[in-house]
């Protein structure tokens, strides 16, 4: 009995002796210097959420999350732009429990908040919501005039742009994510409207950022940019509703049929040979959607229809109701005489549309990639990992992520931008990025620590 309770007494020893303790960690920096860091993008790094850009979502905002995790490794003061209160602009979402679903907070924003505040400048938050990569380049002078969220910081609006700006603060250490809005504007609009930027404009503005920020031997971060067709705003409808949602009794199904062969009559009758190729039956059929590819001439524009095909993607903003009550879809009985009534294009991403925001994607990420290793820089490919959460979903400190609207916990309620705990879990990668590429030892964060959705009261 002595010689085992000696044995357990050492194997206790042995275990406590060999356990980490929380204080064997040590926050170094490595190759890296921390003590003026300063962020440059979009949306994404200021801390836009739910529709706008507030207070705590900006203090909760990647940069801000990094900058709190640098301090134990030197790093220095890091000032954002800060709005007044939660409501920014005044186009905030808050959930609705009772729907569920996003609603407007409807509160007045403090005045201040449409002021500017440059006198308190500079700001080491850079980011811009909405900014394209020639947005942030010298020749862009004008946008610090013509965006608002940058117009309230500029240091000389008409004269300041967001690379200078940053350049003048003569960072150690930076990050950049910058490249989503030069596909995401173009897909927020369904393809209506906007356009990707072309790939020589993207890889000269930001080689023209990565040589303005190493100039000093600055070290830094890039991230690619996400497949943007996986996030909320273009998966959730679909989970909701199918391509071949319009479902049809049998007498529905031959009044259309009808109503298009007219169509395809009145067309012959105007010397426009042209046929629809779809016909409706009972049951489920496809929705009539608008597509502007379709060689009508522009006064018979309305007649630029077919039907949904698979895989493509209903908009977060479709207007369900117009579908359940108005015809759209399907046929418009509003006016003195039937019509057409596709779904509009702002509404849907097409397979066409789809495969070029896929395209761009791939190549400005390549871009990105490429620059990394020219500059010697961290790179974190927030490409891959939010393909990871959109396919398997991941766990941080039992909070399960995924892509899902609402009850991901990694989207907030515009269905593009992060909650403050997907925010925390980005962060999270860059540091693992970071630690790879100079040896740093910076800790992670809780997600827990922040906050998710925010209800609406």
């Amino acid at each position: 009995m002595k010689i085992k309770n000696i044995l357990l007494l050492i194997a206790v020893g042995l275990l406590f002796a060999c356990e980490p303790k929380i204080n064997d960690f040590k926050t170094t920096s490595g190759a890296a210097d921390f003590s003026k860091y300063v962020s440059i993008g979009n949306s994404l790094t200021a801390g836009y959420a739910d529709g706008d850009l507030y207070l705590s979502g900006q203090e909760n905002s990647i940069p801000a999350i990094l900058a709190k995790q640098f301090e134990a490794a030197g790093g220095g003061v890091f000032k954002q732009p800060l709005m007044f209160d939660e409501y920014g602009f005044g186009q905030r979402y808050l959930l609705d429990a009772s729907i569920p679903g996003p609603v407007s907070a409807g509160v007045t924003p403090d005045a201040r908040n449409f002021q500017s505040i440059a006198a308190d400048g500079p700001f080491n938050n850079m980011g811009v919501p909405g900014a394209k990569s020639f947005h942030l380049v010298p020749g862009a002078e004008a946008y610090s005039l013509l965006n608002p969220y940058y117009k309230r910081f500029a240091a000389e609006p008409g004269v300041s742009t967001v690379l200078g700006e940053s350049m003048a603060q003569n960072a150690s250490f930076f990050s950049a994510w910058v490249g989503n809005n030069d596909v995401l504007a173009y897909a927020l609009e369904g393809g209506a409207s906007d356009s990707i930027t072309p790939m020589p404009y993207f890889a000269a503005a930001l080689g023209g950022i990565l040589q303005g920020m190493t100039a000093n031997g600055a070290k830094g971060v890039l991230a690619s940019i996400p497949d943007i067709t996986s996030i909320p705003y273009f998966t959730f409808m679909n989970t909701k509703l199918p391509y071949n949602g319009l479902v049809l009794t049998l007498e529905q199904a031959a009044q259309l049929n009808y109503a298009y062969s007219q169509f395809e009559l009145y067309l012959a009758s105007i010397g426009i040979p042209y046929t629809f190729g779809f016909i409706f039956v009972q049951g489920q059929n496809a929705f009539v959607i608008e597509d502007k590819t379709i060689p009508l001439p522009d006064a018979l524009a309305v007649f630029r229809v077919r039907q949904m095909k698979p895989g493509e993607l209903f908009l977060l903003t479709l207007p369900t109701d117009s579908l359940q009550n108005n015809g759209m879809g399907s046929i418009d009985m509003s006016g003195a005489s039937p019509l057409p009534y596709g779904i509009p294009d702002k509404y849907i991403l097409s397979l066409t549309e789809i495969q070029e925001i896929q395209a761009a994607t791939t190549a400005f990420n390549q871009v990105i990639y490429n620059y990394a290793n020219q500059f010697g820089l961290a790179f974190v490919d927030m490409n891959a990992k939010l393909n990871e959460i959109a396919q398997s979903g991941v766990t941080y400190d039992g909070i399960q992520f995924t892509t899902a609207f609402i009850t991901g916990n990694s989207f907030s309620l515009d269905g593009v931008h992060l909650t403050a705990q997907g925010n925390a879990v980005a962060a999270n990668y860059f540091i693992d990025a970071i630690n790879d590429k100079y040896g740093s030892q910076i800790k992670h964060v809780n997600p827990r620590l922040y906050p998710g959705i925010y209800y609406y009261q």
